[in-house]
């Protein structure tokens, strides 16, 4: 008997058309993959997700990486950057921002009291040294991506704060 397909993958293909299912699932890459790869993931041919990763790429959303191994695609991350302070500006007031900020900032600093690092590498560096058990090992390193993750949206937010008022002008208002 034949694998049949699970009942989400079925979902997803009756619900969502092929260029959707390819943005997405490239989307989530954290590192680049080859479109064949992408394809099976999306549920398309090979070829379809070639045509629709192009697309991608003229868009702006994704970007070819080309190396040995061949053609291999990742989200562009100046597309993903924007992406993400635009759905910080979404709503927010710059007073909130600037909270935010706050508040990633006492994170960063309880880190680098608690571990007395300066960096996320120095924790991973520990996590690696002789004499440090798993538990410990995996309490660094997972300390370490929250403290880059910090550092991101904080970055993220210092661009959002910067061109506040730029970025939430009134769009009917400019002209070209």
């Amino acid at each position: 008997m034949p694998d049949e397909e699970p009942d989400w993958k079925r979902t997803w293909k009756e619900n969502a058309s092929a260029f959707d299912r390819v943005k997405s699932v490239t989307m989530m890459l954290t590192e680049p993959q080859p479109a064949s790869w992408i394809a099976e993931e999306a549920t398309v041919s090979p070829n379809t997700a070639r045509d629709h990763l192009r697309r991608l790429i003229d868009l702006g959303v994704v970007m070819p990486v080309d190396g040995d191994g061949g053609r291999r695609y990742y989200p562009d991350p100046l597309y993903t950057r924007l992406r993400d302070i635009r759905g910080l500006l979404d709503g927010s007031t710059k007073r909130q921002l600037s909270e935010r900020a706050v508040e990633l900032k006492r994170e960063i600093a309880a880190w680098n009291d608690e571990y007395d690092a300066d960096t996320p590498d120095a924790l991973r560096e520990r996590a690696a040294a002789d004499g440090v058990g798993a538990d410990e090992a995996y309490e660094l390193v997972r300390t370490a991506s929250d403290w880059e993750l910090a550092r991101y949206r904080l970055s993220l937010l210092k661009n959002a704060i910067e061109n506040y008022e730029l970025w939430n002008a009134d769009r009917t208002s400019i002209t070209p």
